[in-house]
């Protein structure tokens, strides 16, 4: 059953009033407030002032004239393609279709061996998306962890070699630096064939985290993500305020910020490259009050992931979010309900291209190859509650109730073997629907350890997708750190 790329929308926490006061608020915002920026974007500063921004430079401010925020917007493409080294990993990024995948920057991992707490290694990262590639509800990959191994100036091209080595769907990642992003494209395009092929069909994509909210533009992410748009690299402008903490503690507040920073980053791309694949970036959170942390898990945080979708669609740009992050520390009931609960609100929602759907707990700290094949089961959940229920000839069953009659039984029937696995959503495993007897027998596994049982076995199967002569070429040229993938 393909589950990647349906409908959603039917969730839709704004009405179209609230909306257009979302949108009227974040406009008000960049036309009075303004955006601050640090040092270093002087010819970013120069470009928007040319193009009509009002310019502060004694208190470093830019304000942003409705008109040239909605000619940029104008620009940006509806859709979105980003493409896996197979056509059947593509996602179409367009109006409500769904896609879910993995995110974020955890530098722990569940050991799964000891299940102890560890520090992430570059072997770590290679496994998860080993991992990832061959679970089917896990639409894309967008690197899940820091190599806390390896020195800093060797993170952008490994990561991104440790993702495209070991599994065949879209990756995404951060990068540190424009250095490390031309060495990230020049290694995609000698995998995608050439440059104009990568550009053709690109099987990478960059989360440039422009903003720090509250409306401040960070000087190497901007420069980043100036850089990716001209060499037409997709981009997520991501933007992440946490309420009560770098944005209002209010739900309406937090989303009137967010659209204003993201506007701002629509306007820079569209500004550097008009016509720029991009993806509008909103990834608003909850701050714990109480601990000044980040609070993931909330059913809150699905409700504005939701309402993130209705203010990209209305001005006709796909977007990034987020959901299934947890504050739990293992994968256990809570982790389960959260993730269950913010997953479905976004992918109800009709988000685009929602990361940290798998592998994530303690607030994006840290991750666990269990919690992916979990996850798994979630998403797939999700997007079958987007499939709907199919009413026609063939689904009302008139004549086959008709044979069978009163007091008959369904169970023989051709009509029942001919929609048994594809009427209802099938487990990947993790769920258990044997009785007690049965259950007990295979050794009374709990849901954790059934997942962690289908990992390993997952992981016992590798594919190296990047093809031998390429991979000499790519290690005589990059420092790679991984032994060859076999």
């Amino acid at each position: 059953m393909n589950l990647m790329g349906l409908q959603g929308g039917q969730y839709k926490p704004l009405s179209a009033q609230q909306i257009d006061t979302v949108h009227n608020a974040a406009l008000t915002i960049l036309e009075k407030t303004g955006i601050t920026y640090e040092s270093g974007l002087e010819n970013t500063v120069d470009m928007l002032e040319k193009n009509g921004a009002a310019v502060n430079r004694e208190k470093k401010r830019i304000m942003f004239p409705g008109d040239l925020v909605a000619a940029s917007v104008k620009k940006a493409p509806a859709e979105v393609v980003l493409c896996g080294r197979n056509p059947e990993n593509d996602l179409r990024l367009t109006e409500d279709r769904v896609h879910l995948g993995t995110g974020g920057a955890a530098i722990k991992i569940l050991d799964p061996d000891t299940g102890d707490v560890r520090a992430t290694t570059l072997d770590d990262l290679q496994k998860v998306s080993c991992l990832v590639d061959q679970l089917k509800n896990i639409h894309f990959l967008v690197r899940p962890c820091i190599p806390t191994d390896i020195d800093e100036k060797d993170y952008d091209i490994n990561m991104f070699y440790a993702c495209l080595s070991a599994s065949g769907k879209h990756v995404m990642s951060g990068v540190n630096n424009e250095e490390g992003l031309h060495e990230v494209m020049e290694m995609a395009a000698m995998i995608a064939g050439s440059k104009e092929k990568l550009a053709k069909r690109p099987i990478i994509s960059v989360i440039t985290s422009f903003a720090i909210s509250p409306l401040k533009l960070c000087t190497q992410s901007t420069k980043i993500m100036q850089e990716a748009v001209r060499n037409s690299i997709p981009v997520a402008l991501s933007s992440a305020p946490m309420a009560g903490s770098t944005s209002p503690l209010t739900m309406a507040g937090t989303l009137a910020q967010l659209h204003a920073e993201v506007l701002a980053g629509i306007t820079i791309c569209q500004l550097t490259n008009p016509g720029a694949p991009l993806l509008y970036g909103g990834i608003p959170g909850m701050a714990n009050l109480a601990t000044m942390g980040y609070c993931g898990g909330a059913v809150e945080c699905g409700m504005m992931n939701a309402a993130i979708h209705q203010m990209s669609r209305h001005i006709k740009v796909p977007n990034y979010n987020s959901s299934g992050l947890s504050d739990a520390k293992v994968p256990d009931a809570q982790a389960g309900y959260e993730k269950a609960f913010t997953s479905v609100l976004a992918a109800m929602g009709g988000s685009n291209y929602i990361h940290h759907s798998a592998g994530m707990l303690e607030s994006m700290l840290t991750i666990a190859h269990e919690q992916f094949v979990i996850d798994d089961e979630i998403n797939g959940s999700c997007c079958k509650v987007l499939k709907g229920i199919e009413v026609d000839d063939e689904h009302l069953a008139l004549e086959v109730i008709d044979s069978i009659g009163p007091g008959g039984n369904f169970m023989t029937a051709p009509h029942t073997m001919t929609h048994i696995r594809k009427e209802y959503y099938n487990s990947n495993g993790v769920t258990d629907r044997r009785n007690r007897d049965r259950w007990a027998a295979d050794g009374s596994l709990d849901a954790r350890q059934r997942a962690l049982t289908i990992a390993k076995k997952l992981l016992a199967n590798k594919t190296a997708y990047i093809p031998e002569d390429v991979d000499a070429a790519i290690r005589e040229k990059f420092n790679i750190l991984l032994p060859r993938q076999n």
